[in-house]
């Protein structure tokens, strides 16, 4: 095995919520590394629109909408995309509040995204990765699952949950060749007209900023990639140092 490179040639991808922010960051990285890749999303024109891009740069690119928030939407999406060699469970909700306020619908929501959708899908991928004796499973958490921020309970625990799930998978799966790790990012520019925001957010950590979407897609293609070999039930803190602090 080559741990020098991440070159992905000939490896298929399923990227879910890929259609904007660090998902679409994360399937153009993976697409330009060589892989093939499933974009996965709601939005059909939004989709339509990462696969072009994708295409136009001479990668291949498919589409399977979803809604994740679903259970059998969450399995049928994973059956759908077929043999997958890396899986990065990126589609989530990020809900804020305060807790004696917080609607229960909205923990409910965040739990059929964050932390069963995830769940699902990788029940259905993994063990066919554990089959084919390879895989690389990437979940996207955030250093809201490990430092306590003001009104984040709900979602904190969520990521926390997915951090959690990522440790158990890496156990179950390690004597098959399947690796499953957590990338945490802090605040991530993600979302257009809502610079000042997470330029306020950024100044918290130690470089004083705010991510790019391509900056975590980065840290993404490193877990999915023969470079990371050894890595394996670890979350990686790609958030500029809040949580170092």
């Amino acid at each position: 095995m080559n741990t020098e490179t991440n070159d992905l040639s000939g490896l298929v991808a399923l990227v879910t919520g890929a259609t904007s922010g660090i998902g679409r960051a994360s399937a153009r990285v993976l697409a330009r590394a060589g892989a093939d890749v499933i974009i996965h999303g709601r939005d059909a024109a939004r989709a339509a629109a990462v696969v072009a891009e994708l295409e136009a740069a001479g990668a291949k690119a498919s589409f399977i909408a979803g809604d994740l928030s679903s259970a059998s939407e969450a399995r049928r999406v994973a059956i759908e995309a077929g043999v997958v060699d890396i899986l990065v469970n990126n589609a989530g909700q990020s809900i804020w509040g305060p807790t004696g306020d917080f609607d229960p619908a909205d923990v409910d929501a965040m739990y059929s995204t964050n932390i069963r959708a995830p769940f699902i899908v990788s029940s259905v991928i993994a063990p066919a990765m554990a089959e084919r004796g390879r895989g690389s499973i990437i979940n996207v958490g955030s250093m809201a699952g490990a430092i306590g921020l003001q009104n984040g309970a709900a979602y904190g625990a969520t990521k926390a949950a997915l951090a959690a799930m990522t440790r158990s998978w890496a156990v179950e799966y390690a004597d098959f060749g399947v690796r499953v790790n957590t990338v945490a990012p802090g605040p991530v520019y993600t979302k257009p007209g809502s610079r000042g925001l997470y330029d306020s957010l950024g100044g918290t950590t130690i470089l004083k900023r705010a991510a790019e979407p391509d900056e975590i897609a980065q840290t993404i293609l490193f877990l999915a990639s023969p470079a990371s070999s050894y890595l394996t039930g670890t979350t990686i803190a790609a958030d500029g140092g809040r949580t170092a602090i």
